[in-house]
């Protein structure tokens, strides 16, 4: 079910759910300084502070009994009227044009991010802007939304209305993202529709989701301004859909590893039973679930993000911002013997078929089959927007000619498929990151299953949306990872004007 428009919708044609494309996104991935430039301009500063306040705000009691419910973690304390803000509220409240809710990882975004969050209390309200570490966004989910709709149940229109029109602004980067349009993903499975959506300020350091959608790649110099800005495209941009995929990870029992935010141990593994297991399984397993938006990732360029995440953690004082961590970022990619690889015999420096099988299956198909790996990859990557490491595009632009040829759909973040490339060696690697070449095309795909198997490899690196760990080998015994579209597409705002 589509989100309801809002008065300003209406009026600009209501709303579109086509995806953008291929040239519009190669443009918006490479648009962070334009942004940042734009966000400088007259344009923040010529909307109205008040004008768009009241077409955010919620009423005083709504806000009041949303806050209350979050905070005691039950969802009936909200419907207690607060004789304040019953007495603020005296007159018939009214419902806002686009009641909007903010998110904040004020840990992000250099030192701006507690700036950024008094900012937006300034023009929205306190209740309605969330620090992550204090709200998370399954208690606004499971609390603060379950409140407006117990409400309008017992029949406030405003509560009614106020639930219907709501959208959502995350400032942050793209793991703050995805962890809130997770959170918001459950709404589809409990029937609770319409589900907000999603906007973006991008506080991170690749910020993809955010370029991918029309909201800039970096945080804006004339941020109090651009801060204004973003809040009114909110209310008024268009409503586009995203697909997010479901990553199942089965591994043998014993094994252990640090799961990124994003990946949760669970009792049951759910691979798909029509795929024939060929060997032996262990006794016991433990299984992992996850969502990713953007990509997955094996081998050598998540094991540069694996070493560059452990260094910032060890290290906070080095990486102090955006423009600092891309630096870090560069530099420890020619520490990790990604270049130079054919001079060093080390096993976990050589291609990925060593270790790896992967099949697949294709758009419309309900059959797998197996897919060749490339003997020089060392770095595979199953992507969905067309956005990667802060903008690139490595599955490029390609002429219908040759997606006939190779029998590939256009890329589109709401295609229902994913892009599967390689990278080689560091060099390799560094062209396409340019935009210089295209990076090795595999596959694309509906479903993934990658079954890994050890040897003289004790390890491997993997990553989920620039979350990344590393991955115990067995040699005796396969891990598997099973990655299958989620039925329910998450809802973005797109930035554009």
């Amino acid at each position: 079910m589509e989100p309801p428009a809002s008065p300003r919708d209406a009026m600009r044609g209501g709303i579109q759910s086509t995806a953008m494309p291929s040239d519009a996104t190669r443009v918006e991935a490479r648009s962070s300084v334009v942004e940042s430039i734009r966000g400088c301009g007259l344009t923040g500063l010529q909307i109205d502070k008040e004008e768009l306040r009241q077409r955010l705000i919620m009423p005083k009691y709504l806000r009041v009994a949303m806050r209350n419910s979050i905070r005691f973690q039950d969802s009936d304390r909200g419907l207690e009227k607060d004789p304040l803000s019953v007495a603020e509220d005296a007159e018939t409240p009214q419902t806002p044009e686009s009641p909007l809710v903010v998110f904040i990882n004020s840990r992000s975004g250099g030192r701006h991010g507690s700036e950024l969050k008094l900012r937006l209390q300034q023009l929205i309200a306190d209740e309605q802007v969330f620090e992550l570490k204090d709200v998370k966004p399954h208690e606004f989910v499971q609390y603060g939304l379950a409140c407006l709709e117990k409400l309008a149940s017992a029949g406030d229109q405003c509560a009614d209305e106020t639930r219907k029109r709501m959208r959502v602004v995350v400032a942050g980067g793209d793991g703050t993202v995805g962890w809130v349009l997770g959170c918001l993903g459950e709404l589809n499975s409990q029937g609770r529709e319409p589900v907000p959506p999603v906007g973006i300020i991008p506080l991170g350091t690749g910020n993809d989701l955010s370029r991918s959608f029309g909201w800039g790649g970096s945080f804006p110099f004339s941020w109090k301004s651009a801060v204004k800005r973003s809040l009114d495209k909110a209310t008024s941009g268009r409503v586009v859909r995203l697909d997010s995929w479901d990553l199942s990870m089965s591994m043998p029992f014993g094994e252990t590893i640090e799961p990124p935010h994003s990946l949760k141990q669970t009792e049951d593994c759910c691979l798909d039973q029509s795929l024939e297991i060929k060997g032996e399984m262990p006794d016991k397993t433990s299984c992992f679930r996850g969502v990713f938006y953007n990509y997955f990732s094996i081998g050598m360029d998540a094991q540069v993000a694996y070493g560059f995440h452990h260094l910032r953690n060890d290290k906070p004082y080095l990486a102090n911002g955006p423009i600092a961590n891309k630096i870090l970022y560069s530099g420890f990619t020619c520490t990790q013997g990604w270049f130079f690889t054919p001079c060093i015999s080390e096993p976990s420096l050589r291609g990925l078929k060593n270790i790896l099988r992967i099949h697949i299956k294709k758009m419309d198909s309900s059959e797998w089959e197996q897919i060749r790996i490339p003997s020089s990859v060392r770095a595979i990557v199953a992507l969905n927007l067309q956005s990667y490491a802060s903008g690139r595009n490595p599955w490029g632009n390609l002429k219908p000619g040759y997606l006939e040829k190779r029998g590939f759909v256009e890329a589109h973040p709401d295609d229902g498929v994913l892009e599967i490339f390689g990278l080689k060696e560091g060099w390799h690697a560094s062209f396409v990151m340019v935009e210089l070449i295209s990076a090795k095309h595999i596959a694309q795909a509906a479903a993934i299953r990658f079954e890994f198997r050890g040897g003289e490899w004790q390890r491997a690196y993997m990553q989920m949306d620039g979350e990344p760990w590393k991955q115990p080998l067995n040699k005796d015994f396969s891990t598997f990872i099973e990655i299958k579209r989620v039925p329910f597409q998450s809802v973005m705002i797109h930035g554009d004007d």
